[in-house]
Protein backbone atom coordinates (compact mmCIF):
# COMPACT_ATOMS: atom_id res chain seq x y z
CA UNK A 1 0.00 0.00 0.00
CA UNK A 2 1.48 3.66 -0.99
CA UNK A 3 2.37 4.80 2.08
CA UNK A 4 2.10 8.81 0.00
CA UNK A 5 -1.34 8.46 -0.97
CA UNK A 6 -3.37 10.23 1.38
CA UNK A 7 -7.33 11.39 1.58
CA UNK A 8 -5.91 14.96 0.38
CA UNK A 9 -4.22 13.50 -2.65
CA UNK A 10 -8.07 12.09 -3.13
CA UNK A 11 -9.83 15.49 -2.67
CA UNK A 12 -7.35 16.81 -5.41
CA UNK A 13 -8.01 13.80 -7.66
CA UNK A 14 -11.60 13.81 -7.73
CA UNK A 15 -11.45 17.69 -8.39
CA UNK A 16 -9.58 17.04 -10.97
CA UNK A 17 -11.75 14.16 -12.34
CA UNK A 18 -8.67 12.35 -13.36
CA UNK A 19 -11.13 9.27 -12.84
CA UNK A 20 -8.90 6.47 -14.36
CA UNK A 21 -5.59 8.04 -12.14
CA UNK A 22 -7.82 7.22 -9.33
CA UNK A 23 -9.32 4.49 -10.09
CA UNK A 24 -5.72 2.26 -11.50
CA UNK A 25 -4.51 3.42 -7.80
CA UNK A 26 -7.30 2.16 -5.54
CA UNK A 27 -6.98 -1.28 -7.26
CA UNK A 28 -3.71 -1.95 -5.95
CA UNK A 29 -4.95 -1.49 -2.49
CA UNK A 30 -6.04 -3.71 0.15
CA UNK A 31 -9.91 -3.48 0.69
CA UNK A 32 -9.40 -2.19 4.74
CA UNK A 33 -6.85 0.40 3.65
CA UNK A 34 -9.27 1.57 0.75
CA UNK A 35 -12.15 1.63 3.44
CA UNK A 36 -9.60 3.91 5.92
CA UNK A 37 -8.87 6.23 3.64
CA UNK A 38 -12.44 6.55 2.24
CA UNK A 39 -14.17 6.72 5.85
CA UNK A 40 -13.02 10.53 6.04
CA UNK A 41 -14.48 11.76 2.61
CA UNK A 42 -17.69 13.49 2.36
CA UNK A 43 -20.55 10.80 1.42
CA UNK A 44 -20.99 12.66 -1.88
CA UNK A 45 -17.24 12.12 -2.90
CA UNK A 46 -17.14 8.59 -1.06
CA UNK A 47 -20.20 7.67 -3.57
CA UNK A 48 -18.06 8.62 -5.94
CA UNK A 49 -14.98 7.06 -5.71
CA UNK A 50 -16.87 3.52 -5.02
CA UNK A 51 -18.63 4.16 -8.43
CA UNK A 52 -14.85 3.40 -9.78
CA UNK A 53 -13.98 0.36 -7.69
CA UNK A 54 -14.90 -3.13 -9.57
CA UNK A 55 -18.01 -4.41 -8.08
CA UNK A 56 -16.27 -7.09 -5.99
CA UNK A 57 -13.62 -4.80 -4.85
CA UNK A 58 -16.31 -2.09 -3.88
CA UNK A 59 -18.27 -5.20 -2.03
CA UNK A 60 -15.19 -5.94 -0.19
CA UNK A 61 -14.44 -2.48 1.00
CA UNK A 62 -18.03 -1.83 2.10
CA UNK A 63 -18.17 -4.66 4.63
CA UNK A 64 -15.09 -2.91 6.29
CA UNK A 65 -17.20 0.21 7.09
CA UNK A 66 -18.69 0.62 10.56
CA UNK A 67 -22.53 0.67 10.30
CA UNK A 68 -22.89 3.89 10.70
CA UNK A 69 -20.79 4.32 7.56
CA UNK A 70 -22.53 2.13 5.72
CA UNK A 71 -25.93 3.84 5.87
CA UNK A 72 -25.29 7.15 4.76
CA UNK A 73 -23.29 5.37 1.51
CA UNK A 74 -26.27 3.33 0.86
CA UNK A 75 -28.33 5.97 0.63
CA UNK A 76 -26.16 7.62 -1.79
CA UNK A 77 -25.54 5.23 -4.21
CA UNK A 78 -28.26 4.61 -6.93
CA UNK A 79 -30.74 1.30 -7.12
CA UNK A 80 -28.07 -0.25 -9.76
CA UNK A 81 -25.13 0.27 -7.18
CA UNK A 82 -26.73 -0.80 -4.74
CA UNK A 83 -27.88 -4.06 -5.62
CA UNK A 84 -24.53 -4.89 -6.87
CA UNK A 85 -23.02 -4.29 -3.60
CA UNK A 86 -25.65 -6.06 -1.69
CA UNK A 87 -25.22 -9.20 -4.30
CA UNK A 88 -21.40 -9.08 -3.72
CA UNK A 89 -21.30 -8.71 0.26
CA UNK A 90 -20.41 -11.57 2.37
CA UNK A 91 -23.69 -12.89 3.96
CA UNK A 92 -22.40 -12.96 7.49
CA UNK A 93 -21.59 -9.13 6.87
CA UNK A 94 -25.12 -8.43 5.32
CA UNK A 95 -26.94 -9.72 8.10
CA UNK A 96 -25.12 -7.41 10.32
CA UNK A 97 -26.13 -4.84 8.25
CA UNK A 98 -30.26 -6.14 8.22
CA UNK A 99 -29.47 -6.52 11.82
CA UNK A 100 -28.77 -2.22 12.31
CA UNK A 101 -31.73 -1.28 9.53
CA UNK A 102 -35.16 -0.33 10.15
CA UNK A 103 -37.72 -3.04 9.39
CA UNK A 104 -38.88 -1.50 6.38
CA UNK A 105 -35.65 -0.35 4.94
CA UNK A 106 -34.44 -4.10 5.67
CA UNK A 107 -37.68 -5.76 2.98
CA UNK A 108 -36.67 -2.83 0.83
CA UNK A 109 -33.01 -4.41 0.71
CA UNK A 110 -34.04 -7.78 0.40
CA UNK A 111 -36.41 -6.66 -2.61
CA UNK A 112 -32.97 -6.12 -4.49
CA UNK A 113 -31.39 -9.57 -4.03
CA UNK A 114 -30.88 -11.62 -6.42
CA UNK A 115 -33.24 -14.67 -5.24
CA UNK A 116 -30.61 -17.40 -4.42
CA UNK A 117 -28.99 -14.63 -2.26
CA UNK A 118 -32.22 -13.45 -0.94
CA UNK A 119 -33.20 -17.08 0.31
CA UNK A 120 -29.62 -16.69 2.01
CA UNK A 121 -30.22 -13.42 3.42
CA UNK A 122 -33.69 -14.50 4.95
CA UNK A 123 -32.21 -17.85 6.31
CA UNK A 124 -30.40 -15.63 8.37
CA UNK A 125 -32.12 -13.15 9.54
CA UNK A 126 -34.51 -16.11 10.63
CA UNK A 127 -32.33 -17.24 13.57
CA UNK A 128 -32.45 -15.26 17.06
CA UNK A 129 -30.61 -12.12 17.85
CA UNK A 130 -27.36 -12.70 18.95
CA UNK A 131 -27.26 -16.26 17.38
CA UNK A 132 -24.41 -18.33 16.00
CA UNK A 133 -27.03 -18.40 13.18
CA UNK A 134 -26.43 -14.78 12.62
CA UNK A 135 -22.70 -14.80 12.35
CA UNK A 136 -22.41 -17.82 9.71
CA UNK A 137 -21.62 -17.97 6.06
CA UNK A 138 -22.98 -20.30 4.07
CA UNK A 139 -19.91 -19.98 1.56
CA UNK A 140 -17.37 -23.25 2.27
CA UNK A 141 -15.95 -25.85 0.36
CA UNK A 142 -17.88 -29.75 1.16
CA UNK A 143 -16.64 -32.69 0.15
CA UNK A 144 -17.65 -36.65 0.28
CA UNK A 145 -15.46 -39.56 2.00
CA UNK A 146 -15.43 -41.56 -1.60
CA UNK A 147 -13.75 -38.94 -3.38
CA UNK A 148 -10.42 -39.13 -4.01
CA UNK A 149 -7.70 -36.05 -3.51
CA UNK A 150 -7.45 -35.68 -6.70
CA UNK A 151 -11.17 -34.70 -7.19
CA UNK A 152 -10.91 -32.83 -4.16
CA UNK A 153 -8.44 -30.47 -5.52
CA UNK A 154 -10.17 -30.23 -8.92
CA UNK A 155 -13.98 -29.13 -7.15
CA UNK A 156 -11.70 -26.61 -5.14
CA UNK A 157 -10.63 -24.64 -8.21
CA UNK A 158 -13.84 -24.46 -9.95
CA UNK A 159 -15.88 -23.64 -6.53
CA UNK A 160 -13.77 -22.73 -4.07
CA UNK A 161 -13.10 -19.21 -5.53
CA UNK A 162 -16.35 -17.86 -2.85
CA UNK A 163 -15.72 -19.83 -0.20
CA UNK A 164 -14.86 -17.75 3.06
CA UNK A 165 -11.73 -19.80 3.84
CA UNK A 166 -10.18 -22.71 1.82
CA UNK A 167 -7.70 -23.39 5.86
CA UNK A 168 -10.74 -26.26 6.09
CA UNK A 169 -12.45 -28.75 3.86
CA UNK A 170 -16.01 -30.27 5.25
CA UNK A 171 -16.57 -33.88 4.99
CA UNK A 172 -20.49 -34.88 4.99
CA UNK A 173 -22.40 -38.23 4.45
CA UNK A 174 -25.06 -38.21 1.57
CA UNK A 175 -27.24 -36.29 4.45
CA UNK A 176 -25.55 -33.51 4.11
CA UNK A 177 -24.17 -34.73 8.29
CA UNK A 178 -20.99 -33.33 8.95
CA UNK A 179 -18.38 -36.05 9.53
CA UNK A 180 -15.05 -34.26 9.91
CA UNK A 181 -13.11 -31.27 8.70
CA UNK A 182 -9.61 -31.72 7.29
CA UNK A 183 -6.95 -29.35 7.01
CA UNK A 184 -6.15 -28.21 2.95
CA UNK A 185 -2.63 -28.97 4.37
CA UNK A 186 -3.43 -32.51 4.68
CA UNK A 187 -5.06 -32.93 1.47
CA UNK A 188 -2.71 -31.31 -0.34
CA UNK A 189 0.36 -33.74 1.15
CA UNK A 190 -1.66 -36.80 0.28
CA UNK A 191 -1.47 -39.39 -2.72
CA UNK A 192 -4.10 -38.09 -5.59
CA UNK A 193 -5.67 -41.46 -5.61
CA UNK A 194 -5.78 -41.38 -1.88
CA UNK A 195 -9.58 -40.74 -0.83
CA UNK A 196 -10.68 -38.45 2.19
CA UNK A 197 -12.20 -41.33 3.74
CA UNK A 198 -8.44 -42.52 4.92
CA UNK A 199 -7.46 -38.56 6.18
CA UNK A 200 -10.76 -38.61 8.58
CA UNK A 201 -9.69 -38.96 12.18
CA UNK A 202 -13.49 -38.60 13.29
CA UNK A 203 -12.01 -35.31 15.63
CA UNK A 204 -13.98 -32.16 14.98
CA UNK A 205 -15.88 -29.40 16.62
CA UNK A 206 -19.11 -27.62 15.53
CA UNK A 207 -21.08 -25.08 17.02
CA UNK A 208 -25.03 -25.00 16.54
CA UNK A 209 -26.83 -22.94 14.91
CA UNK A 210 -28.90 -21.47 17.93
CA UNK A 211 -26.00 -21.21 20.14
CA UNK A 212 -25.46 -17.92 21.20
CA UNK A 213 -22.54 -15.90 19.52
CA UNK A 214 -20.73 -15.73 23.51
CA UNK A 215 -19.88 -19.53 22.55
CA UNK A 216 -18.24 -19.24 19.75
CA UNK A 217 -15.61 -17.01 21.26
CA UNK A 218 -14.80 -19.41 23.86
CA UNK A 219 -14.49 -22.58 21.51
CA UNK A 220 -12.12 -20.60 19.00
CA UNK A 221 -10.01 -19.70 21.65
CA UNK A 222 -10.11 -23.24 22.98
CA UNK A 223 -9.32 -24.97 19.05
CA UNK A 224 -7.35 -22.63 17.62
CA UNK A 225 -9.12 -22.66 14.46
CA UNK A 226 -9.83 -19.87 11.86
CA UNK A 227 -13.29 -21.82 11.35
CA UNK A 228 -15.98 -23.39 13.01
CA UNK A 229 -18.58 -25.44 11.15
CA UNK A 230 -22.05 -24.86 12.17
CA UNK A 231 -25.25 -27.77 12.39
CA UNK A 232 -28.53 -27.92 12.90
CA UNK A 233 -29.95 -29.59 15.67
CA UNK A 234 -29.36 -33.34 13.73
CA UNK A 235 -26.30 -32.83 12.67
CA UNK A 236 -26.84 -31.39 9.58
CA UNK A 237 -23.86 -29.20 7.99
CA UNK A 238 -25.39 -25.73 7.26
CA UNK A 239 -22.72 -22.94 7.17
CA UNK A 240 -19.36 -21.73 9.08
CA UNK A 241 -18.26 -18.85 11.53
CA UNK A 242 -15.15 -17.54 10.88
CA UNK A 243 -12.69 -16.13 13.12
CA UNK A 244 -12.83 -12.19 11.78
CA UNK A 245 -16.74 -12.43 13.17
CA UNK A 246 -16.15 -13.39 15.99
CA UNK A 247 -12.78 -11.59 17.24
CA UNK A 248 -15.89 -8.34 16.13
CA UNK A 249 -18.31 -10.03 18.68
CA UNK A 250 -15.51 -10.60 21.73
CA UNK A 251 -14.81 -6.82 21.08
CA UNK A 252 -17.99 -5.92 21.18
CA UNK A 253 -19.13 -7.88 24.46
CA UNK A 254 -15.83 -6.70 26.41
CA UNK A 255 -16.70 -3.12 25.39
CA UNK A 256 -20.14 -3.70 26.84
CA UNK A 257 -19.04 -5.68 29.78
CA UNK A 258 -16.29 -2.47 30.48
CA UNK A 259 -19.04 0.08 30.19
CA UNK A 260 -21.14 -2.26 32.61
CA UNK A 261 -18.26 -2.37 35.15
CA UNK A 262 -17.63 1.63 35.00
CA UNK A 263 -21.10 1.68 35.95
CA UNK A 264 -22.78 2.71 33.09
CA UNK A 265 -25.26 1.13 30.50
CA UNK A 266 -23.98 -0.38 27.67
CA UNK A 267 -23.84 2.00 25.14
CA UNK A 268 -24.93 0.15 21.80
CA UNK A 269 -22.92 2.32 19.75
CA UNK A 270 -19.47 4.44 19.38
CA UNK A 271 -19.05 7.03 22.18
CA UNK A 272 -18.77 9.29 19.37
CA UNK A 273 -21.64 8.49 17.58
CA UNK A 274 -24.11 8.29 20.82
CA UNK A 275 -26.71 11.03 20.77
CA UNK A 276 -25.74 13.36 23.93
CA UNK A 277 -29.47 12.52 25.53
CA UNK A 278 -29.06 9.04 25.05
CA UNK A 279 -25.91 8.77 26.87
CA UNK A 280 -27.17 10.80 29.46
CA UNK A 281 -30.31 8.43 30.09
CA UNK A 282 -27.94 5.76 29.90
CA UNK A 283 -25.66 7.18 32.53
CA UNK A 284 -28.50 9.29 34.90
CA UNK A 285 -29.88 5.67 35.45
CA UNK A 286 -27.16 3.85 37.00
CA UNK A 287 -26.21 7.36 38.88
CA UNK A 288 -29.57 7.90 40.43
CA UNK A 289 -29.43 4.33 42.15
CA UNK A 290 -26.67 4.65 43.17
CA UNK A 291 -26.77 8.12 44.81
CA UNK A 292 -30.27 6.44 46.18
CA UNK A 293 -27.59 3.91 47.63
CA UNK A 294 -25.32 6.47 48.84
CA UNK A 295 -28.03 8.08 51.28
CA UNK A 296 -28.07 5.22 53.20
CA UNK A 297 -24.64 6.12 54.25
CA UNK A 298 -25.95 8.89 55.30
CA UNK A 299 -28.77 7.33 57.73
CA UNK A 300 -25.85 5.42 58.80
CA UNK A 301 -23.80 7.78 59.80
CA UNK A 302 -27.15 9.50 61.21
CA UNK A 303 -27.44 6.66 63.05
CA UNK A 304 -23.74 6.96 64.62
CA UNK A 305 -24.56 10.71 65.50
CA UNK A 306 -24.15 10.48 69.43
CA UNK A 307 -21.12 8.39 68.94
CA UNK A 308 -19.10 11.08 66.49
CA UNK A 309 -20.13 13.86 68.90
CA UNK A 310 -18.61 12.36 71.68
CA UNK A 311 -15.34 10.94 69.83
CA UNK A 312 -15.13 13.51 67.14
CA UNK A 313 -11.70 11.89 65.95
CA UNK A 314 -13.60 9.01 64.66
CA UNK A 315 -15.08 11.21 62.10
CA UNK A 316 -11.75 11.89 60.81
CA UNK A 317 -11.33 8.45 59.17
CA UNK A 318 -14.66 7.85 58.11
CA UNK A 319 -13.43 8.66 54.24
CA UNK A 320 -10.15 6.38 54.89
CA UNK A 321 -12.73 3.22 55.79
CA UNK A 322 -14.83 3.06 53.38
CA UNK A 323 -12.84 4.15 50.51
CA UNK A 324 -10.93 1.26 51.58
CA UNK A 325 -13.48 -1.28 51.77
CA UNK A 326 -15.39 -0.21 48.22
CA UNK A 327 -11.74 -0.24 46.40
CA UNK A 328 -11.03 -3.84 47.53
CA UNK A 329 -14.57 -4.88 46.97
CA UNK A 330 -14.30 -3.18 43.57
CA UNK A 331 -11.43 -5.06 43.12
CA UNK A 332 -12.29 -8.51 43.79
CA UNK A 333 -15.60 -7.71 41.33
CA UNK A 334 -13.80 -6.75 38.60
CA UNK A 335 -11.44 -9.77 38.93
CA UNK A 336 -14.21 -12.21 39.19
CA UNK A 337 -16.41 -10.71 36.24
CA UNK A 338 -13.47 -10.91 34.08
CA UNK A 339 -12.52 -14.53 34.91
CA UNK A 340 -16.69 -15.64 34.52
CA UNK A 341 -15.96 -13.78 31.07
CA UNK A 342 -13.33 -15.65 30.33
CA UNK A 343 -14.38 -19.41 31.22
CA UNK A 344 -11.55 -19.45 33.93
CA UNK A 345 -14.27 -19.96 36.26
CA UNK A 346 -17.71 -21.09 36.52
CA UNK A 347 -20.81 -20.50 39.21
CA UNK A 348 -19.43 -24.15 40.43
CA UNK A 349 -16.12 -22.72 41.87
CA UNK A 350 -17.93 -20.05 43.97
CA UNK A 351 -16.62 -21.75 47.34
CA UNK A 352 -13.07 -22.37 45.64
CA UNK A 353 -13.46 -18.11 45.38
CA UNK A 354 -14.76 -17.51 48.63
CA UNK A 355 -11.18 -19.33 50.09
CA UNK A 356 -9.15 -17.46 48.29
CA UNK A 357 -10.76 -14.16 48.22
CA UNK A 358 -10.98 -14.64 52.21
CA UNK A 359 -7.47 -15.01 52.93
CA UNK A 360 -6.63 -12.29 50.20
CA UNK A 361 -8.69 -9.77 52.26
CA UNK A 362 -7.32 -10.66 54.94
CA UNK A 363 -3.92 -9.77 53.95
CA UNK A 364 -4.77 -6.73 52.30
CA UNK A 365 -6.75 -5.66 55.46
CA UNK A 366 -4.06 -6.34 57.86
CA UNK A 367 -1.54 -4.63 55.37
CA UNK A 368 -3.78 -1.39 55.35
CA UNK A 369 -4.51 -2.01 58.94
CA UNK A 370 -0.62 -1.70 60.08
CA UNK A 371 -0.44 1.14 57.51
CA UNK A 372 -3.12 2.91 59.24
CA UNK A 373 -1.94 2.16 62.89
CA UNK A 374 1.72 3.52 61.78
CA UNK A 375 0.39 6.62 60.25
CA UNK A 376 -1.64 6.99 63.16
CA UNK A 377 1.66 6.40 65.76
CA UNK A 378 3.95 8.25 64.15
CA UNK A 379 1.36 11.45 63.64
CA UNK A 380 1.14 11.23 67.44
CA UNK A 381 4.35 11.69 68.23
CA UNK A 382 5.13 15.13 66.77
CA UNK A 383 1.02 16.53 67.18
CA UNK A 384 -2.02 15.79 70.06
CA UNK A 385 -4.66 15.65 67.60
CA UNK A 386 -5.82 12.07 68.04
CA UNK A 387 -5.73 12.83 72.24
CA UNK A 388 -4.16 10.52 75.02
CA UNK A 389 -5.63 7.60 73.90
CA UNK A 390 -4.17 7.51 70.28
CA UNK A 391 -3.27 4.19 70.91
CA UNK A 392 -7.01 2.70 71.06
CA UNK A 393 -7.67 5.04 68.30
CA UNK A 394 -4.96 3.41 65.82
CA UNK A 395 -6.45 -0.08 67.09
CA UNK A 396 -10.00 1.06 66.00
CA UNK A 397 -8.70 2.02 62.71
CA UNK A 398 -6.16 -0.53 61.96
CA UNK A 399 -8.80 -3.33 62.91
CA UNK A 400 -11.47 -1.58 61.18
CA UNK A 401 -9.24 -1.48 58.18
CA UNK A 402 -9.19 -4.95 58.20
CA UNK A 403 -12.67 -5.97 58.63
CA UNK A 404 -14.00 -3.50 56.24
CA UNK A 405 -11.43 -4.60 53.48
CA UNK A 406 -12.27 -8.29 54.25
CA UNK A 407 -16.27 -7.84 53.57
CA UNK A 408 -15.21 -5.24 50.65
CA UNK A 409 -13.08 -7.78 48.81
CA UNK A 410 -15.81 -10.83 49.88
CA UNK A 411 -18.96 -8.56 48.78
CA UNK A 412 -17.34 -8.12 45.42
CA UNK A 413 -15.93 -11.28 44.55
CA UNK A 414 -19.63 -13.10 45.26
CA UNK A 415 -21.89 -10.65 43.63
CA UNK A 416 -20.86 -11.05 40.48
CA UNK A 417 -22.09 -14.99 41.54
CA UNK A 418 -25.26 -14.11 42.00
CA UNK A 419 -25.80 -12.33 39.40
CA UNK A 420 -24.64 -15.06 36.73
CA UNK A 421 -27.14 -17.26 39.14
CA UNK A 422 -29.54 -15.19 39.27
CA UNK A 423 -29.87 -14.96 35.35
CA UNK A 424 -28.10 -11.44 34.84
CA UNK A 425 -25.21 -10.45 33.07
CA UNK A 426 -22.46 -10.28 36.29
CA UNK A 427 -20.70 -7.23 34.74
CA UNK A 428 -23.68 -5.98 35.84
CA UNK A 429 -22.18 -6.21 39.25
CA UNK A 430 -20.35 -3.07 38.60
CA UNK A 431 -17.53 -1.37 40.80
CA UNK A 432 -19.42 1.56 41.27
CA UNK A 433 -22.34 -0.23 43.12
CA UNK A 434 -19.94 -2.76 44.70
CA UNK A 435 -18.72 0.39 46.71
CA UNK A 436 -21.69 1.61 47.74
CA UNK A 437 -22.73 -1.54 48.89
CA UNK A 438 -19.86 -1.50 50.75
CA UNK A 439 -19.96 2.14 52.05
CA UNK A 440 -23.16 1.80 53.94
CA UNK A 441 -22.05 -1.82 55.67
CA UNK A 442 -18.21 -0.49 56.62
CA UNK A 443 -19.65 2.77 58.36
CA UNK A 444 -21.71 -0.29 60.50
CA UNK A 445 -18.16 -1.95 61.20
CA UNK A 446 -15.98 0.48 62.07
CA UNK A 447 -18.31 2.58 64.37
CA UNK A 448 -19.16 -1.30 65.83
CA UNK A 449 -15.22 -2.33 66.72
CA UNK A 450 -15.14 1.97 67.91
CA UNK A 451 -17.35 0.61 70.49
CA UNK A 452 -15.66 -2.17 71.38
CA UNK A 453 -12.81 -0.79 71.33
CA UNK A 454 -13.23 2.88 72.86
CA UNK A 455 -15.84 1.83 75.08
CA UNK A 456 -15.22 3.50 78.83
CA UNK A 457 -12.56 6.25 77.01
CA UNK A 458 -13.78 7.73 74.39
CA UNK A 459 -17.21 6.06 74.21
Amino acid sequence: MPETFSPPDVHAIVAARDFGRLRHTLEHWAPSGIAKLLEDLPVDERALVFRLLPRKLAAEVFEYFPVEAQEPLLKAMAKEELTAILNEMAPDDRTALFDELPAKVTQQMLALLSPSERAIAVSLLGYPEGSIGRLMTPDYVRVRPEWTVELVIQHIRIHGRDSETLSLIYVIDENNVLIDDIRIRKVLLAPPKAKIAELLDHRFVALKATDDQETAIQVFRNEDRYALPVTDSGGVLIGIVTIDDVLDVAQDEATEDIQKIGGTEALDEPYMDTPLHRMVRKRATWLAALFLGEMFTATAMGYFEEEIQRAVVLALFVPLIISSGGNSGSQASTLVIRALALGEISLHDWWRVVRREFFSGLALGAILGSIGFLRITLWSVVTNLYGEHWFLVAMTVAFSLVGVVLWGTMAGSMLPFVMRRLGFDPAASSAPFVATLVDVSGLVIYFTIAALILSGTLL
